[in-house]
């Protein structure tokens, strides 16, 4: 059976540390045990702050997180609610309790992704044999050759092409306006003979048994079909030729950043070739279909490249920075009550009207996801440091105006997306109020020490799991910094290797390394001290070891240069039925850290962290 979870923190040992010292006695003189000693008039309480179901009879070390363990007082008022907690000022300024006060404000998030350019459909050309013909000469005699429009390719004997001469010399004889004339020119534009041919074999009267291939547009030729010698038949590929002018970005982007991406945003994004360069594009198009693979949404960018420095299979690592208003609408004031093409976002107008380069209608800018209105209300933001995420649920500690008592209540809200180090409030908050965005964990440890019910622990389901031990629930939400993440990952690669390997002693050795660099207080110590906390190893790795692979996840795509070049992102389909979970690890085989041996080598390789996701193996048991 699970060992149930109990989510504390430092500070509310701190509040009852505080009590203790205006409580107790000062140790005897020359007494070595600096710790505050209980009155001998009433035993004393010892407990972990961490660990507030360590309670002892004398001080000493907590047998978990090996923290000094501090005397159990009783800090709050009788007649506040069963989900407040009521504090003296000094336990207040002891426990370094801070607020922030909710605005209203339109919060940038840079939303990170990765791909690789590629060329612009639309500008892929591919010459094909028109009419049979043997081909005489090739000008151009191997790929990557650029050319510009109207320069010659090869030059080609066709006798049905000088018959089809012969038949516009005679026609523009007898009547140059006719309409066999016309017939006649019409025959060999569609044969691909540029105007100036047609009227060059006019101008000279007589039909030329040779025949120039000319290019119909100016790029690079990428495809060489024939050699010289050979006879074509109508509809064979001769050449394929791309202009490079423009190219495609082909990028991956998450289910999380799709309320952040609309079609025309800015694209800013560099490669490797030009180190400290950016370059800039447009969202022509988001796939409307996620990879069942990856769980990622194709996203193509436009980027113009006049100079063709950039190159088709260049990595690029690109930023979309974006604002969110209400609704899941992107505020763009640039955008505000404006017309945009939707197949060529440049194009961009006052009043409605057509494309300057399609021809198509243009469709209002709130049509493809912006606000409407500049001067529109911006959405509720909270600090995500003042956020308690259980897996289902998400709750903050909002402060209680105009009492004698610093009081705080707990209070369930739904959030919205995350942009950075805010999320957007849907509900359950008000502009104005202010929420605790230091301390929360230590007024929720305060409320179980003191036998209230747990915001971050309700009443326990009729499975008798709570929202925070529901394996199916999504991890909770924990940051790391890229200042931690050398530091952790290699105790997080013996934790992944201990956890493959049934190892619950090794797990516990590794985390307790873990602990060394996060400390005791903030979102990750918290999430470690649980997974220490935990009697088995099915306790450690879901959802925690998914929580913690996550956070270290995000901060390596981010940081790719601080982490081992062969660092892999590993994916296991079966862990949870409606999304699986990932890991990292430097080597193969896979070794699947949320089975163990029962399902090892389930799994796949997700990503490369230093590579396009694209690559997969094949999904085994």
């Amino acid at each position: 059976m699970k060992t149930k979870l109990i989510l504390s923190a430092v500070g509310i040992a701190a509040l009852a540390f505080l009590v203790g010292r205006m409580t107790t006695s000062s140790p005897a003189p020359g007494g070595s045990d600096s710790r505050p000693q209980a009155p001998s008039s009433s035993p004393q309480t010892w407990t972990c702050s961490m660990h507030p179901q360590i309670q002892q009879p004398e001080p000493g070390d907590c047998p978990i997180c090996g923290m000094d363990l501090i005397p159990l007082e009783e800090e709050g008022d009788e007649s506040s609610g069963p989900r407040e907690m009521s504090m003296s000022e000094a336990s207040r300024a002891l426990a370094d309790i801070q607020t922030t006060e909710i605005v209203q404000s339109y919060p940038e998030a840079e939303i990170r992704l990765v791909g690789k350019l590629d060329y612009d459909e639309t500008k892929v050309k591919s010459l094909s044999a028109r009419f049979p013909a043997r081909i005489d000469e090739l000008f151009v005699n191997f790929t990557g050759i650029r050319v510009n429009k109207g320069e010659h390719l090869a030059k080609v004997y066709s006798p049905e092409l000088l018959t089809a001469q012969r038949e516009l010399l005679s026609a523009h004889r007898a009547d140059p306006n006719g309409s066999i004339t016309r017939a006649a020119r019409e025959k060999l534009r569609l044969w691909d003979l540029l105007p100036s041919q047609i009227e060059a074999i006019i101008e000279s009267g007589e039909a030329k048994d040779h025949f120039v291939l000319k290019a119909p547009i100016g790029g690079v030729v990428v495809e060489k079909h024939v050699k010289e010698g050979d006879y074509v038949k109508t509809g064979e590929p001769l050449f394929r030729i791309v202009d490079l002018s423009v190219l495609w970005a082909e990028l991956d982007a998450y289910e999380s950043d799709l309320p952040w991406l609309r079609f025309g945003q800015d694209v800013s994004f560099n490669v490797e070739s030009f180190p400290g360069e950016t370059f800039h594009g447009q969202i022509v198009f988001i796939e409307p279909e996620v990879d069942r693979k990856t769980r990622t949404v194709p996203i193509r960018v436009n980027v113009p490249n006049g100079d063709q420095r950039l190159k088709p299979g260049m990595f690029v690592r690109a930023v979309v920075a974006s604002r969110l208003a209400e609704d899941g609408k992107v505020y763009a004031p640039e955008f505000a009550g404006k017309w945009i093409s939707p197949m060529h976002p440049e194009v961009v107008k006052d009043h409605p009207g057509q494309c300057d380069v399609c021809g198509m209608d243009l469709v209002p800018a709130e049509e493809l996801g912006y606000v409407d209105n500049e001067s529109e209300p911006a959405p509720l933001v909270v600090p995500a440091s003042a956020v308690l995420r259980t897996g289902k649920r998400a709750v903050v500690y909002v402060q209680k105006p105009d009492t004698q008592r610093p009081t705080y209540e707990g209070r369930e809200i739904t959030l919205g997306p995350r942009a950075g180090d805010v999320y957007l409030v849907a509900s359950g908050l008000e502009a104005g109020e202010r929420v605790v965005t230091q301390g929360a964990f230590k007024i929720d440890s305060a409320l179980q020490i003191q036998a209230k019910p747990s915001m971050m622990n309700p009443e326990e389901a009729a499975n008798g799991q709570s929202d925070a031990e529901s394996e199916d629930a999504p991890p909770p939400a924990v940051t790391v910094s890229k200042e931690e993440l050398q530091k952790l990952l290699p105790d997080y690669l013996k934790l992944q290797k201990a956890l493959a390997a049934d190892e619950l002693d090794t797990s516990k050795q590794a985390l307790k390394a873990m602990m060394k660099v996060t400390g005791h207080e903030g979102p990750a110590a918290e999430l470690i001290h649980k997974m220490m906390n935990a009697g088995d190893l099915e306790s450690i790795r879901r959802p925690h070891f998914e929580s913690l692979s996550d956070a270290i996840i995000a901060v390596s795509r981010e940081n790719p240069s601080l982490v081992p070049e062969n660092l892999m992102i590993m994916h296991c389909p079966m862990v949870y039925d409606d999304r699986g979970a990932d890991w990292l690890q430097t080597s193969e085989p896979l070794n699947n850290p949320y089975f163990g041996a029962s399902m090892l080598r389930c799994g796949e390789i997700k990503e490369r962290i230093h590579e396009k996701p694209e690559t997969h193996q094949e999904h085994n048991h």
